[in-house]
């Protein structure tokens, strides 16, 4: 579409990953657009924000107490959680490089879900997530993916030994 007068378009890219999986020598190619979030502008963009972060002194501190406690320690996960969440206000961005449709170059894409690097992404995908938890009266982690025993935590690789209690 046109972009509306007094709006501006954000910038995009694609970004490839490459993940390599336990057990498993064949990699997974990844790409995803990601919006070039830090172009976006208070009251304009968007209105509030969530950054929810973990401490690492508080991560370090639970797998103490797992050590010495002997606990197993599990990790859940969001696929694409970012991706569900709707978005209230008026976001316009770019089309991507090499993907624009020819001819019309010059039109932009509005967003109505969030896209990777918006900075209003975790707070929509958490505000949709609630309401549909306390709507139906589910806990929480029933709808997340179970991964079993933790083996990473922010870039930390964690092996468990329970015969020597120690992680």
């Amino acid at each position: 579409m046109k972009l509306p007068k007094r709006r501006r378009a954000l910038k995009n890219k694609l970004v490839f990953k490459l993940k390599s999986r336990e057990n498993n020598p064949n990699p997974i190619y990844k790409a995803r657009i990601v919006v070039k979030g830090y172009h976006q502008k208070k009251g304009i963009d968007f209105e509030e924000i969530l950054s929810q972060v973990v401490k690492m002194t508080s991560i370090r501190a639970i797998l103490v107490l797992a050590a010495k406690l002997d606990l197993e320690i599990e990790q859940l996960d969001v696929k694409r959680a970012f991706l569900h969440g709707d978005l209230e206000e008026e976001i316009y961005i770019e089309q991507l490089e090499g993907f624009a449709a020819l001819g019309n170059e010059h039109l932009m894409c509005r967003l109505k879900k969030n896209v990777y690097g918006l900075k209003q992404a975790p707070r929509q995908w958490y505000k949709k997530f609630e309401l549909f938890m306390t709507q139906h009266k589910f806990e929480m982690t029933s709808a997340m993916k179970d991964l079993g025993a933790v083996k990473k935590i922010l870039g930390m690789k964690i092996i468990q030994d329970r015969s020597k209690t120690m992680l």
